[in-house]
């Protein structure tokens, strides 16, 4: 096939003469001084937040679009996106004056399918992601004729990217050692990669995935494309189980390392570009800073000269709250611990004594025992980890038996919410369950989850996520274990067992 063929000449070809700018602006690279402070190094923020549609993406579906024969454009163009992709051709198709048709999971926030009907996308919401909204857009392009703009697998797709790439070399003439570039099914990086390597060989170029959808990084593990079984929903915008064909293919020949982050250091980022720009990056959008921080620690880098890119800023308003509890954890300025006290007056004065005057973030705490008490308690950290592990070794010291939640995901999501209630359900299992955020998604779990077996203790906290979180136990014999793995498996939701949680048995069990 002709597009595995091309060269990175070819590509630079594409990138220098793609029409991107009828309608994308060149976006300026700015330095981040409270970063750059903070972390030692120079760091520069490519503001693709700033487009028309507050994403890069319009850039490659402009390119693709005005790229098509008039036969082609009269026809008009479909695509699957969860949003930005969207509402790139969207806009691309109403400055053209043709048809789009969107296919767009039904848990794509609303704030990116308003934006493509207001942008006179014709939306079609349909499945819980990518791949569902993939499949019915091929059904739709055979039986209306219209053309397919893939959102990350074409060479049209990938030279308007590229762009991004041509601006920031354009933009900053010193030395640069390292640009980071979030990573879903891998387009942005792909274009990016092949101008810069091709133009100055000795930068390097780091791609950067969630560690819900580190499709690129399997891929390169396993030496070929790999299709994830499930993708977490956090960071929607790079929520892709399968790498792009042509992406991978580049990435392999031009890019030197994958960094996988977690939702915290994501919030942790999203914080410290509002800190910086004071704009809003949503969490796909905060992911190459997160992958910058982490790979400059990793690296233990100093007087770097370190490029990312802020692909976008479509979140929801509401999931903001969930962005703040997190940052603090991602960036390390707050640990989590569960310690057993004295069940007797003073003892909360003494403990506080032991903390030495750092500050309690959060102090959760009923009455269980006689003799001990089981607190929830959040610290304030200055100096992250470091500090963190001096907290636990002056608990032990006094002869507190303690517990660092702080990497916890059971205890950050749900037992925090919870310390109050204490109960010795017979046969208890507890498990988190992740379901799509939709109307009826949490009736419909509990229907079908408490249709067989007793629920005996339940949490649903609504964080303006594309996804629920629920923490859920169930009253299970032994003799049905079997049958109730069944129903887990058949049930389809992604889960994890918590039933040994140190969480759980020090506060709700």
């Amino acid at each position: 096939m002709y597009v595995q063929l091309m060269s990175s000449a070819g590509y630079l070809e594409r990138i220098l003469r793609a029409r991107v700018y009828d309608v994308a602006n060149e976006t300026p690279l700015e330095r981040a001084p409270r970063l750059s402070s903070r972390l030692g190094n120079e760091i520069l923020i490519k503001r693709e937040d700033l487009q028309p549609v507050f994403s890069f993406k319009l850039r490659g579906a402009y390119n693709k679009i005005a790229n098509l024969s008039k036969d082609e454009q009269q026809r008009g163009v479909i695509t699957a996106s969860a949003g930005n992709h969207a509402q790139g051709v969207a806009l691309a198709a109403q400055r053209l004056g043709i048809r789009a048709v969107i296919c767009m999971p039904t848990t794509t926030p609303p704030i990116k399918v308003n934006a493509v009907r207001d942008r006179g996308g014709e939306v079609v919401l349909i499945g819980d992601g990518y791949d569902d909204a993939y499949a019915h857009a091929l059904k739709l392009q055979a039986e209306q004729g219209l053309t397919f703009v893939h959102p990350f697998d074409d060479p049209d797709v990938i030279a308007g990217q590229g762009t991004v790439a041509m601006e920031i070399l354009r933009q900053h003439r010193g030395p640069i050692d390292a640009v980071f570039v979030p990573v879903g099914g891998g387009g942005l990086l792909a274009g990016m990669a092949v101008y810069i390597k091709h133009l100055f060989p000795e930068i390097k170029v780091i791609g950067v995935e969630a560690d819900e959808s580190a499709c690129l990084r399997a891929a390169l593990d396993a030496g070929e494309r790999v299709r994830l079984p499930q993708v977490g929903l956090f960071a929607d915008g790079v929520s892709v189980k399968l790498i792009g064909e042509e992406p991978f293919r580049l990435a392999r020949e031009y890019v030197d390392d994958v960094i996988v982050v977690d939702t915290d250091a994501i919030c942790a980022a999203i914080k410290d570009i509002f800190d910086d720009t004071r704009s809003i990056a949503e969490p796909a959008g905060a992911l190459g800073l997160a992958g910058l921080k982490a790979y400059a620690a990793r690296e233990k880098l100093q007087g770097k000269t370190l490029i990312t890119v802020s692909s976008g800023a479509n979140m929801n308003f509401d999931r903001l709250r969930h962005v703040a509890e997190r940052a603090e954890l991602g960036e390390q300025r707050e640990g989590l611990f569960a310690v057993t006290i004295p069940e007797k007056p003073g003892s909360f004065q003494s403990f506080c004594a032991i903390l030495g005057g750092l500050p309690i973030t959060e102090f959760n705490y009923r009455y269980g025992r006689a003799d001990l008490a089981h607190i929830f308690v959040g610290v304030g950290l200055s100096h992250g980890s470091k500090q963190r592990a001096e907290i636990l070794d002056r608990l032990q010291a006094a002869s507190l038996p303690v517990t660092d939640l702080t990497g916890n995901e059971m205890a950050k999501l749900h037992v925090r919410f919870m310390v109050g209630g204490r109960c010795s359900a017979d046969r208890e299992r507890l498990y988190r369950f992740e379901f799509p955020e939709r109307p009826g998604a949490l009736i419909q779990f509990l229907t079908k989850v408490g249709g067989r077996w007793n629920i005996s203790l339940f949490h649903y906290r609504n964080h303006g996520a594309a996804f629920g979180r629920v923490l859920a136990g169930l009253q299970v014999p032994e003799s049905q274990l079997p049958e109730f793995e069944r129903f887990l498996h058949e049930l389809g939701y992604p889960y994890v067992e918590e039933t040994h949680n140190p969480s759980y048995q020090l506060f709700l069990r």
